[in-house]
């Protein structure tokens, strides 16, 4: 079945789900994020066929959210590297990872937890504020059509 595409669609979020919205993508991102750079670091991370890590990577690159390099070593190999549009998805891959830790675990259940790299203590949870730094809750939050990229 072919996927519908959301390109044109008016929604930031639809928009975005469109480009980034399958698993593999997410998880090829956050590894990225985490410094994997090579395809086979990524497969072996993943543990995603070939084929698979192949098309999500070629979709990325032509996205913009991964670009190729050649590696840092000076070896044979391409690597993989986060775009600037692809560093910017930190945020969601943090939220996504709050989330998760905090409604997809059992009382006493491991799981990871991402930290600041320098003190390894965990990231204060995100939250949404408005432009006067109140935080703001679901009710708090309206869409409206407009122009303000």
């Amino acid at each position: 079945m072919k996927r519908k595409s959301l390109q044109g669609n008016a929604c930031p979020v639809a928009r975005t789900l469109d480009l980034i919205g399958d698993w593999w993508s997410l998880l090829i991102i956050r590894d990225a994020l985490d410094g994997i750079r090579r395809f086979n670091d990524f497969q072996k991370s993943l543990d995603i066929a070939k084929n698979m890590l192949s098309a999500r990577l070629k979709g990325l690159v032509e996205q913009g959210i991964l670009q190729t390099a050649p590696a840092a070593d000076g070896g044979a190999y391409k690597e993989y590297v986060l775009t600037d549009r692809g560093k910017a998805l930190q945020t969601v891959i943090v939220a996504l990872s709050q989330w998760g830790g905090e409604f997809m675990y059992g009382p006493g259940e491991p799981g990871s937890v991402m930290v600041d790299a320098r003190y390894r203590q965990p990231i204060r949870k995100l939250e949404l504020q408005s432009a006067d730094g109140r935080t703001l809750g679901p009710a708090d939050v309206a869409t409206r059509l407009g122009v303000e990229h």
